[in-house]
């Protein structure tokens, strides 16, 4: 678009250049190509920024899950010339295998010693240091020093504490009048000193995130609490507990599917570090079990089958202690 102006002078009107302005130069091809480029970026720049996640999980985690699904097909011995095609002959023997189900037994033992307390524990040390407590930062940054600290350093020391003959804890329960206890010897004994590790390890970690959705809920929901009355009992059961409800289900599942997983502290639990797990497998958790098949008996295609249902046992129940803290926590609300 142009237009023609006449400036005025001594000499009279002259006419003046015609003036072309910016937006002659952009053509309508020009301004398709812009509208596409703003509209592809749009759609797939999301895409770009997330995809690193899902790149480095398919290659370190998605590709080894379905690979290990294919070698639980496999007679696949480590070393061996032939790998022979067998099936599902690997979970056929798997189901039959006593030695598995005692470890089975040992890890869900082990488990709910530890998951069941830790969660209740980290929730109640939450709400105490969600309180007015004096030095609360210190307070909160020593609950995370156990999960801090070297998990084989900390394994170590309670071996040493847990000693049969020389251990502090039976010092302490000869001092009060009970008799010493073989921790590695008897197998309940050996998971509760199981659990009481991984108790001590994760107890501090979960409370601090339980401790940051708490203080994500409004103060004004507990000042009109405070005003109908409500005690602060009560508003711990009807107010907190439902709220938390988000991260109480991601730290249940996450505690069950660590739980369910063990390895360190059962194997740096025996004196020389088996995967026996004690002379009678006393204590021998499925991963340690695993362990024992796939590179003590170099049978990769057992190992990958025991894996395999080691899985599934944790969708499994992680999905019920996801249903049941939902309707707990939902119950608790109403």
């Amino acid at each position: 678009m142009t237009t023609e102006l006449t400036v005025t002078s001594g000499r009279g009107a002259e006419p003046r250049p015609p003036r072309r302005e910016d937006n002659d130069d952009i053509t309508p091809a020009k301004v398709n190509w812009r509208h596409r480029l703003t509209h592809l970026d749009v759609k797939v720049s999301p895409y770009l920024y997330i995809a690193p996640f899902f790149i480095v999980f398919g290659l370190v985690g998605l590709f080894p899950l379905l690979y290990t699904a294919y070698l639980s097909l496999f007679d696949w011995e480590m070393g061996a010339d032939e790998q022979p095609f067998v099936g599902l002959d690997n979970y056929t023997t798997l189901l039959a295998d006593s030695q598995f189900w005692n470890a089975m037994v040992n890890t869900l033992s082990i488990f709910v010693l530890s998951s069941g307390p830790q969660v209740v524990v980290a929730v109640l040390l939450a709400a105490l240091l969600n309180t007015a407590l004096r030095g609360r930062t210190a307070w909160r940054m020593g609950v995370l020093l156990p999960y801090v600290a070297s998990l084989v350093a900390l394994t170590i020391i309670f071996a040493n504490l847990f000693g049969p003959q020389y251990g502090m804890v039976n010092n302490i329960l000869e001092f009060v009048g009970i008799d010493r206890i073989d921790w590695q010897a008897e197998r309940w004994w050996s998971h509760v000193a199981i659990a009481t590790m991984v108790n001590w390890r994760w107890t501090g970690y979960n409370a601090l995130i339980v401790l940051a959705a708490m203080q994500a809920i409004p103060r004004d929901v507990y000042e009109a609490a405070w005003v109908d009355g409500a005690s602060k009992m009560r508003q711990f059961f009807s107010i907190t507990l439902p709220l938390l409800r988000p991260t109480m289900i991601f730290v249940v599942v996450t505690s069950t599917i660590g739980g369910l997983q063990i390895f360190t502290e059962p194997k740096l639990f025996a004196p020389a570090g088996s995967n026996n797990g004690g002379s009678q497998n006393q204590y021998q958790t499925v991963v340690l079990y695993m362990y024992q098949s796939g590179f003590e008996g170099f049978d990769l295609g057992y190992a990958s089958a025991i894996a395999w249902v080691l899985f599934l046992v944790i969708i499994g129940i992680a999905g019920v202690n996801f249903l049941i803290t939902r309707r707990l926590a939902s119950t608790g609300g109403s």
